[in-house]
């Protein structure tokens, strides 16, 4: 029996491989969809959320690396909503206003957010102040690159590398366990569920959940047959984690 349809999970993966993911708060669709189009296109994830309260549940959950943030928005707006993301940390927040008066607000309380954009806006532009706001906050080197313990994701060539004893040894994997890998490790004490990893990381596909067990399989021998062993633990009653093992 094959898995349900996956058009409800709202993340969609642009052209590269495990690129930043942007949380999108706009309670227009049109806006949120033109939005979505061009972050896609130019290689980003993406998530909506048309409300306050639900960006900060997706915020929560999902870790978003920066999000763009309508200032009028039903429940929450903006302004209470970046107020409670700079209490739980520092993910970047570009505003997004149509109001002249938001902008004095958002120059004079000095909230905390990185950028503002004014509608109506260019989509290009907007993407553009997305990679500048990225590569202030993250640095250049943290978009491409990912290490953690002593295995290191280059997204960019889409390679891994198991850097032991002062040697970088390369890590041959499939595309699958590759995006498997890049995805888990953004978030490396995460529980993932099945489904969550099959959505993320093979979305045209048509595979069962069970899938992801293969492919964790493969990965955890991969690991072990360089003497890395620990990772990617089960989680009872949820899925994986990918984990240091020391």
């Amino acid at each position: 029996m094959r898995r349900q349809s996956r058009k409800r999970n709202e993340i969609k993966w642009g052209a590269k491989v495990d690129n930043s993911l942007v949380l999108i708060v706009e309670d227009e669709p049109a806006i949120a969809q033109i939005l979505e189009g061009y972050l896609t296109r130019d290689g980003f994830r993406t998530v909506r959320a048309g409300d306050g309260e639900t960006a900060l549940q997706h915020h929560a959950l999902l870790k978003p690396d920066i999000v763009l943030l309508d200032v009028r928005l039903p429940k929450l707006d903006g302004f209470g909503v970046l107020g409670r993301l700079r209490q739980a940390g520092s993910t970047p927040v570009i505003m997004v206003t149509a109001v002249a008066d938001d902008i004095d607000r958002l120059s004079g309380l000095r909230l905390g957010a990185d950028d503002y954009v004014v509608k109506p806006f260019n989509p290009q532009e907007v993407v553009a102040r997305v990679r500048a706001v990225l590569r202030r906050t993250q640095g250049d080197r943290a978009e491409t690159i990912r290490r953690f313990g002593v295995i290191e994701v280059d997204f960019g060539s889409y390679s891994v590398v198991v850097v032991k004893d002062g040697r970088r040894i390369p890590l041959l994997l499939t595309l699958s366990e590759f995006r498997i890998l890049a995805y888990m490790i953004r978030h490396p004490t995460q529980a993932f569920s099945r489904a969550d990893i099959l959505d993320a990381c093979l979305p045209e596909s048509e595979a069962l959940t069970r899938t992801v067990d293969t492919h964790i399989s493969n990965l955890r021998r991969k690991l072990e047959d360089m003497g890395q062993n620990g990772f990617f633990p089960a989680v009872r009653g949820i899925g994986y984690r990918f984990s240091d093992p020391r």
